[in-house]
């Protein structure tokens, strides 16, 4: 496991984001990442480049966009080391968030395997 990473909110918008696509069983790529979270890009993925070097997230590249004329994306997962991270410190930092997340499906992101947020490319 890498060196641990500065604990903001745009972590750990990140993070619940990552644990709701794992309750769901789907997997996130940036852009996806970007709209769940309503952070920008350079936010995002500084804060992906963090997680991954700490080993708490691994990325790994589609082998083509399943459309055409479209760019191969590069999904994300929580890695076993990274899911108690994030859990304990959504636990931490956000009391309840997890508790809330999982009685409030109405109000997050609706994620489905293999594809990023609803409406998302």
């Amino acid at each position: 496991m890498g060196e641990p990473v500065r604990v903001t909110q745009p972590l750990l918008d990140v993070f619940q984001a990552f644990l709701q696509a794992l309750d769901a069983g789907a997997e996130l790529h940036g852009w996806a990442i970007m709209k769940a979270t309503a952070r920008s890009g350079p936010t995002v993925y500084g804060i992906l480049d963090r997680l991954e070097d700490a080993g708490w997230i691994a990325g790994r590249w589609e082998d083509r966009h399943p459309e055409d004329n479209k760019p191969r994306r590069r999904f994300y997962e929580l890695t076993p080391t990274g899911v108690p991270v994030a859990r304990e410190l959504l636990t931490k930092h956000r009391p309840g968030a997890l508790s809330k997340q999982a009685r409030s499906r109405a109000t997050r992101p609706t994620f489905q395997p293999g594809k990023a947020v609803e409406g998302a490319p």
